[in-house]
C-alpha cells in the first residue's frame, strides 16, 4: 500500500493523491454477502425534510455485510477486498470448519491465505479476536464491543486502533483514538492490530466532482449568505459572523458541550479526550 501522486495532465490530477492497493480482489464483490438495499439517493432527508445538510447524490453502492461479532472460531482469508461503504479495506474469509463465507474488516499486515482465530486460544497476532480479559496491557486493538455479544461498535475506521491500558475489577481500560481512556467490560470482544488502510487520510480528492460522487454537496459558508440564510448572514464588506458561531437556525456549535453526562455510557469514561475527568 503506497501513495500515488498523479502527473498534472488535467486540473484535477494536479491535486491528486490516491492510494496504491496491491494483492486487491478486482472482480465483484461475494454475491451473497451483499445487498442494494442501502441506496445514496436519500439526500439527508428522512420524511422528506433534510436532517443531514449537505449530503446528496453520489454513486450507487452494494452494501456488504461485516461479521462485526467475529462468530467463527477459525477462518482462512480468502480475498482483501476495497468496500465503498468505509475507509477500510474487508476481508473475505472462510470458516475451516463448514466452509461458511464472511466478510471482517482487514487489519493492517494481514494477507491472502492467513489463519485468523476468534475466541480464547491462539496467539496475539493481527486478526485474531478474543475477549478483552485475555489480551495483555500495552496491545493495539480495534473493532471493540461495548456490549457483549453485540459486536464491535468502535475503532472501526481506517487506521485506527486503541490501546489496553490495564484492568479495574471486571474492566478493562482501554485508551481510544481520540485519548479518551474508558472503560469496557472484560467478555467484550476486540481484535488484536490496526484497522488496514494506513495511508487513508493522507489522500486528496483533487477536484470537488470526487466528492459529489461521494454523496457529499456543496457546503456554503454562513458568513457568505444574506441575513435571512443564517445568522452570520449580510454586513457590509467581508465579515467574521460578527457573534459566537451558531448554526443556520441559532444554536450554538463549534465548542458547545453536547455529551449527556447523565447518560450510562458516560459512567464509563476514565479520562476525557481533552484532558479533563470525568
Amino acid at each position: 500500500m503506497k501513495l500515488r501522486v498523479h502527473k498534472p495532465t488535467t486540473p484535477s490530477q494536479r491535486q491528486l493523491v490516491s492510494v496504491v492497493h496491491d494483492n486487491i480482489w478486482k472482480g465483484r464483490p461475494f454475491k451473497g454477502l451483499v445487498s442494494g438495499a442501502v441506496t445514496s439517493g436519500s439526500s439527508g432527508r428522512s420524511r422528506g425534510r433534510v436532517t443531514v445538510r449537505h449530503r446528496g447524490g453520489g454513486h450507487k453502492r452494494l452494501y456488504r455485510y461485516i461479521d462485526f461479532k467475529r462468530c467463527s472460531g477459525e477462518v482462512e482469508v480468502v480475498r482483501l477486498e476495497y468496500d465503498p461503504n468505509r475507509t477500510c479495506l474487508i476481508a473475505l474469509v472462510k470458516d475451516v470448519s463448514d466452509g461458511k463465507h464472511s466478510y471482517i474488516l482487514a487489519p493492517d499486515g494481514v494477507k491472502t491465505g492467513d489463519r485468523l482465530f476468534s475466541g480464547e486460544s491462539g496467539s496475539m497476532s493481527a486478526g485474531n479476536a478474543f475477549p478483552l480479559r485475555l489480551i495483555p496491557p500495552g496491545i493495539m486493538v480495534h473493532n471493540i464491543e461495548l456490549k457483549i455479544g453485540k459486536g464491535g461498535q468502535i475503532v472501526r475506521s481506517a487506521g485506527a486502533s486503541a490501546q489496553i491500558m490495564g484492568r479495574d475489577g471486571s474492566y478493562v481500560l482501554v485508551r481510544l483514538p481520540s485519548s479518551e481512556v474508558r472503560k469496557v467490560h472484560e467478555n467484550c470482544m476486540a481484535t488484536v492490530g490496526v484497522v488496514s488502510n494506513l495511508e487513508h487520510k493522507n489522500r486528496s480528492i483533487g477536484k470537488a466532482g470526487r466528492s459529489r460522487w461521494l454523496g457529499r454537496r456543496p457546503h456554503v459558508r454562513g458568513v457568505a449568505m444574506n441575513p435571512i440564510d443564517h445568522p452570520h448572514g449580510g454586513g457590509e464588506g467581508k465579515t467574521s459572523g460578527g457573534r459566537h458561531p451558531v448554526s443556520p437556525w441559532g444554536w450554538s456549535t463549534k465548542g458547545m458541550k453536547t455529551r449527556n453526562k447523565k447518560k450510562i455510557s458516560s459512567r464509563f469514561i476514565i479520562s476525557r479526550r481533552k484532558g479533563g475527568r470525568s
